[in-house]
């Protein structure tokens, strides 16, 4: 597929049509929110905030006792306990607080069947987690592996973790996640599953796809258990049809400071669904479609991050733009992972402001 000349009204309605169909409001009015958001959130700005944030004076007030949190769920007759993730300069958090939570059924979904608790990833109050333990917020964060903000995770009544968002994601991602713990799908399938089944089906062909110069061309013969790789390998699970894939290719992949860190390593671009034939990092013989579905993806683009001996170091699965993605490379290409457990902590050591 030739690069497209830019985001058209087209594109966003085929992003509109992935949305499920189970939605919390009509399909007129969903439709045109996520047209008019997806012109909004494609500009926004992804640099630290000037200014810090706040939780929404809605959150619940908690003494973050998570077992305490979890009981008064029960008692309230909800389906579940929302942990978010952020940090108060995140300009991703912001989209998240002041774009999907503003939403005015998605608040009202999310009060009516859930309480919501925030934990600041660089904070010092003390957390006690569901077994019990006490540990700062910071230390949560990182026992959690919060790699980027916001993060949430929700639990069911039972305590138990169901599902866990890593980054942001738009609204209508965000709806869908709500209903799926909500209605308790993920007893009956994961969420991938249940986004493939309530999404509106498409056809994806290996055409579909924009290919780039710095992809590596099949056969995709990526193991590195017999032998280390030279530099790292990063995958590009993508799809067609994909308003997210298309802000990726015509964004940041257009930067000259993101294509001369990629071309630091080596780049391989798979098409999310298909029985494209792999070898993985780690030497299993699958398709492109089983390896996603054994990593657990329902994000397209995801983009996966593995060192020289094949073990993977992290993944982007959700919303990411330049200055996000570009931090992600130097994370990588510097070897900052060998020395701190997230990438939030190698950030936050670059930059003191953000531990404020």
């Amino acid at each position: 597929m030739n690069r497209p000349a830019g985001i058209t009204g087209r594109t966003c309605f085929l992003a509109w049509l992935t949305c499920p169909v189970v939605l919390l409001c009509s399909a007129s009015h969903a439709m045109a929110a996520e047209v008019s958001y997806d012109h909004g959130f494609v500009s926004f700005d992804d640099a630290p905030l000037e200014e810090p944030l706040a939780f929404p004076d809605w959150f619940k007030l908690s003494f973050l006792d998570l077992r305490e949190d979890i009981e008064e769920v029960r008692e309230a007759g909800k389906q579940g306990l929302i942990v978010y993730f952020g940090q108060k300069y995140c300009a991703y958090c912001k989209q998240f607080l002041e774009g999907d939570l503003e939403a005015e059924d998605i608040q009202a979904y999310l009060r009516g069947h859930f309480d919501i608790i925030g934990i600041d990833i660089h904070g010092d109050r003390t957390v006690t987690d569901l077994e019990g333990r006490e540990l700062t917020e910071n230390a949560l964060a990182i026992r959690d592996r919060t790699n980027f903000t916001p993060s949430v995770i929700f639990y069911n009544t039972a305590g138990e973790e169901v599902l866990r968002l890593r980054g942001y994601y738009p609204p209508y991602r965000f709806r869908a996640a709500l209903e799926y713990v909500a209605d308790a799908h993920y007893k009956e399938e994961n969420y991938r599953q249940y986004l493939a089944r309530a999404d509106v089906p498409l056809v994806f062909e290996p055409g579909d796809l924009i290919d780039e110069p710095l992809f590596m061309p099949g056969p995709y013969m990526l193991d590195r258990t017999v032998r280390p790789g030279e530099r790292p390998l990063v995958v590009f699970f993508e799809q067609g049809n994909c308003h997210a894939c298309d802000v990726l290719h015509t964004g940041p992949l257009q930067d000259p400071e993101i294509m001369l860190r990629l071309e630091q390593m080596e780049n391989v671009q798979l098409p999310f669904w298909s029985d494209t034939r792999v070898i993985t990092p780690s030497g299993e013989r699958l398709t492109a479609k089983q390896w996603a579905e054994r990593l657990g993806l329902f994000y397209t683009p995801t983009l996966i991050f593995f060192d020289r001996n094949g073990r993977e170091i992290m993944r982007v699965d959700s919303v990411v733009q330049f200055y996000r993605l570009r931090n992600v490379l130097d994370y990588i290409l510097s070897g900052g992972y060998r020395e701190y457990p997230t990438f939030q902590r190698w950030r936050a050591r670059r930059s003191p402001m953000l531990l404020e």
